[in-house]
């Protein structure tokens, strides 16, 4: 079978951080093929780089168990899914004028570097369906967590009349449909976070009604605890953040605060990261430095990538794939 993107990167891509990728491609391949599971972190806008691409093919292949993402990309492969037509790209974004960003506002596109959303057809259409279920919860006096909601708005059909891309490329309906568990640590400090707030302040349904972050690390312990068995689950991190700071931090819970024994380390770490390595920096520190920190050990796979995300991801996972 002819694997083009496969060959190339392995034929071309030699030193440094090209080096740095194969290596880490190949490591999280070895992971799979010894039985154990991976955990894959989001933080940037990954979902509007249209990473879905890729990572809903991931997701139906069973090269991923479990992702942790911030609440902007729980929410924008959706918002990509419904909108997609209506997004407008400002290549010369470096260039813009406050004038011309005040411009972009008034037009109703928020601009997330050379990409603009449209908060009509992408903020206020989701808006539309979501309160309905989170006002139907409400009456049935029952909670779910963010992710449980977005799954409810897929499964139900409702968005399909609005679907402006294929739909095998969105990962969010690839995880619905094989109902991945997610972890969306701060998910408050989002677009649907920010509508939740405004419908509870005005009455609407009170914020019980959302499981908290709190229920998240506690259910990711359960999870971590069911699944790692003797050898720990894998940790592929993009971007840096609260989705791969929070997640991580569930091994050294397990062990010190909960003073749980048998419990393995992550069993393979890998950061794509553009952060500057730094020693004062969480999302610029080498791996060794979480050593001390009880979530990797002496001998834990570890792999940096610094460049950047939007490159670098997808072609893992090409790679991953058989591209």
């Amino acid at each position: 079978m002819s694997k083009p993107i496969s060959d190339f990167i392995l034929n071309h891509y030699k030193h440094f951080n090209a080096a740095a990728l194969i290596d880490a491609a190949k490591g999280y391949e070895k992971h799979l093929a010894d039985g154990k599971k991976m955990m894959i972190t989001l933080a940037g806008a990954m979902s509007t780089a249209e990473l879905g691409k890729s990572l809903a093919e991931m997701i139906r292949q069973d090269k991923v168990a479990i992702i942790s993402c911030t609440g902007a990309n729980l929410e924008e492969d959706i918002m990509n899914l419904v909108a997609h037509n209506h997004y407008e790209r400002v290549p010369n974004y470096r260039d813009l004028s406050p004038k011309e960003e005040r411009d972009l506002l008034d037009k109703g596109l928020n601009r997330v570097t050379d990409t603009c959303i449209p908060e009509e057809e992408a903020f206020r259409r989701l808006e539309n369906h979501i309160v309905d279920i989170w006002k139907e919860t409400h009456n049935t006096n029952k909670r779910f967590f963010p992710h449980e909601y977005m799954y409810k708005l897929i499964n139900s059909g409702v968005l399909e009349q609005y679907y402006q891309i294929d739909p095998k490329d969105s990962w969010m309906i690839a995880a619905a449909e094989k109902n991945l568990p997610i972890i969306v640590p701060g998910w408050e400090d989002s677009t649907m976070g920010n509508i939740f707030a405004a419908h509870c302040i005005t009455g609407d349904f009170p914020p019980s009604i959302m499981k908290t972050g709190i229920e998240y690390m506690m259910w990711l312990a359960d999870w971590y605890t069911n699944q790692s068995g003797k050898e720990g689950i894998g940790f592929f991190q993009i971007g840096g953040g609260i989705a791969g700071d929070f997640p991580i931090c569930v091994v050294p819970m397990l062990h010190q605060d909960l003073e749980r024994d048998g419990v393995p380390f992550w069993s393979y770490f890998c950061q794509i990261s553009d952060s500057t390595t730094s020693y004062g920096s969480y999302s610029g520190a080498v791996p060794n430095e979480k050593i001390t920190w009880g979530k990797l050990d002496i001998d834990t796979p570890k792999y940096i990538i610094e460049s950047d995300a939007t490159i670098v991801a997808p072609l893992i996972f090409a790679y991953l794939l058989g591209w």
